[in-house]
This record gives C-alpha cells, sequence and structure tokens, in this order.
C-alpha cells in the first residue's frame, strides 16, 4: 500500500473503528497513522460528531478510534474518519525527543557479548551504534508504557531469543529484530538485554499520563557509568522531574 492509497476502515467490534493504512514497519506509514491521530483529537475539540470519540490508539500501521455507541452515529463516525485520514499533510511530524542515560556493566547487559560475537563487532562498537542511533516510538503496548521503537541500526538486528528469561530487570535496554525496547516493569521477556537505564518509564505519580514515552515521540542514549547510575536512580525515587531527561530538538 503506498503512501497515497487510501487506508482500509475496518469495524473493531461495535464501538471501534481501526484505519489501516499498511502492513509493514515503515516511517512514512506511521506518519500518517500519527498525522491522522492528530487531526481526530483536533477534531473532537470542534466538531460535534466527534464528540463521541473516548480514546485514540495508534500503532505501526493503523489507528483504532474508540467511541461510545450510545451517543455516537457510526456509520457518520467512520466516513469522517476515512475523509480525516486523506486530509492534511503526511510528513513525519516530530514528537518529543527524549536523552536516556544508560548503563552497560557486565551485570546489565548479559547479551551484549554474545550480540557482538554473532555480528562481528566488539562490545565498545555495539555500545558506539546503538549510542549513535536515534529511535522512533511506533506504539506502547505488551505491558504498560512498553515502547516498540524502531531505528536500530541494521549492525544490530538480532533474533528474538530461542527461549525467553522468565524475569527482565525493568529498565533494561533490549533489541529484537529491528526494535529496540526498554523493559518498564520486572517481567518474562525475550529480547537481547544491552543494558539500563535507571529512567522509570511507568510512574503512577504522573496520573494524567502515567508512560513515559507516547507514540511519535524520539529516544537517543548516552552511556553512563555504574555510578552515576545508581546515583540517577536513588535521585528519580526521590522525584527528580522527569524531564529532566526531556531535551530540545535538535533541528
Amino acid at each position: 500500500m503506498s503512501t497515497d492509497t487510501p487506508p482500509r476502515l475496518l469495524a473493531l467490534g461495535d464501538s471501534a473503528w481501526t484505519l489501516e493504512f499498511g502492513s509493514a514497519i515503515d516511517p512514512a506509514i506511521n506518519a500518517r497513522v500519527m498525522g491522522l491521530a492528530e487531526r481526530v483529537s483536533q477534531a473532537r475539540a470542534s466538531e460535534p460528531l466527534m464528540a463521541s470519540v473516548t480514546d485514540v490508539v495508534p500503532t505501526f500501521r493503523s489507528l483504532t478510534v474508540h467511541y461510545d455507541p450510545l451517543e455516537a452515529d457510526a456509520t457518520a463516525l467512520g466516513e469522517r474518519l476515512r475523509v480525516l485520514a486523506q486530509d492534511g499533510h503526511q510528513a513525519m511530524q516530530p514528537g518529543r525527543l527524549w536523552h536516556l542515560p544508560v548503563c552497560f556493566d557486565a551485570d546489565f547487559a548479559p547479551d551484549l557479548p554474545r550480540l557482538a560475537e554473532a555480528k562481528g563487532l566488539n562490545p565498545d562498537e555495539v555500545i558506539h551504534h546503538l549510542l549513535a542511533a536515534t529511535f522512533r516510538v511506533y506504539m506502547l503496548g505488551f505491558q504498560p508504557g512498553f515502547p516498540y521503537m524502531g531505528g536500530v541500526p541494521p549492525e544490530l538486528h538480532m533474533p528474538r531469543l530461542p527461549a525467553p528469561r522468565q524475569k527482565v530487570p525493568a529498565q533494561s535496554l533490549a533489541v529484537a529484530g529491528e526494535m529496540c525496547a526498554v523493559y518498564p516493569w520486572d517481567s518474562p521477556g525475550g529480547w537481547n538485554l544491552l543494558g539500563r537505564t535507571p529512567v522509570v518509564l511507568f510512574d503512577l505519580r504522573h496520573a494524567e499520563q502515567p508512560a513515559l514515552l507516547a507514540a511519535g515521540d524520539e529516544v537517543r542514549c548516552h552511556a553512563v557509568d555504574r555510578a552515576t547510575h545508581d546515583r540517577l536512580a536513588a535521585e528519580i525515587a526521590r522525584g527528580l522531574p522527569r524531564e529532566t531527561f526531556l531535551k530540545a530538538p535538535e533541528r
């Protein structure tokens, strides 16, 4: 499906529409998804037809729009969404830019030596590639606040582990295939663990937006030593503002 092809409008039960823009993980397709999400949010504030919308959920290639079935004219809403999907500029819109400190100590990066060997690199070269990358958050899923991020350099593409670990520590930085993620919680997981950040990715003290990252955000990493990691973790626990790690876009 090209970037000019109209999206497919699919009913998701009796209280949501999904607009599907393609079938690939592609920045241009995701730009269309995020552009529609923004236009729906704007329309909710000004169009009575859109007042029944209760939530919008972007993914890699589609946008699901939830609505109150008791308040909505579902058919009219679907047609309006179809029109909104064809309106507006489709270029990639910049999101917030986060700079996350990451410690690559051996305790935090159990898969770093194996990935380096598999790719014919040394561990420092793997870290160099990671730090040079800008990761784009395509969607949140799997766990509250879990970011599926694209932008992993081809040199680091690596399949998931043959068998998942029963427990991955929270805040572990991991890669699998073309994707990168940071685990918000202790949980099972099969991605390759390459480091750990002290930054908390899901915090209920931020009631309006507990998840640190949102679809459309960008993430860059910088290396810190173990002492700095531990100091920042302690400061975050005492209330260091999350905006400390939010940077102005360098554009």
